[in-house]
């Protein structure tokens, strides 16, 4: 099974299984993972599932549609590889994904 590493804004790993074609934020909240909220459920509509992708995956992913980009610019802090993570379908390619947390959703 893909895994995906989860990285908190104080530098704690967590490296979670991720079922093919589950989301980063399905994963992280079924993980209890601090710092992803996930509020609307994963519907793109919150961003409260806002994600940094490290550079070397960015590449491998989708563009991010016109309703992913207009919550990203809602986000707290949001940087060029800001992604929200309910848009982020895990696949096999994915496997090691790497994503940092903000310090805060909010």
């Amino acid at each position: 099974m893909p895994k995906a590493v989860f990285i908190d804004h104080q530098g704690g790993e967590y490296e979670v299984d991720v079922p093919v074609g589950q989301s980063l934020m399905e994963a992280a909240t079924d993980n209890m993972i601090d710092g992803i909220i996930g509020e609307c459920g994963g519907v793109c509509s919150c961003a409260t599932c806002h994600v940094y992708v490290d550079q070397a995956w960015l590449n491998k992913l989708p563009a991010a549609d016109d309703i992913e980009e207009s919550m990203i610019d809602v986000a707290r802090e949001p940087e060029d590889n800001s992604r929200l993570s309910c848009q982020i379908e895990m696949t096999e390619e994915l496997d090691g994904i790497i994503v940092r947390m903000p310090v805060s959703q909010f």
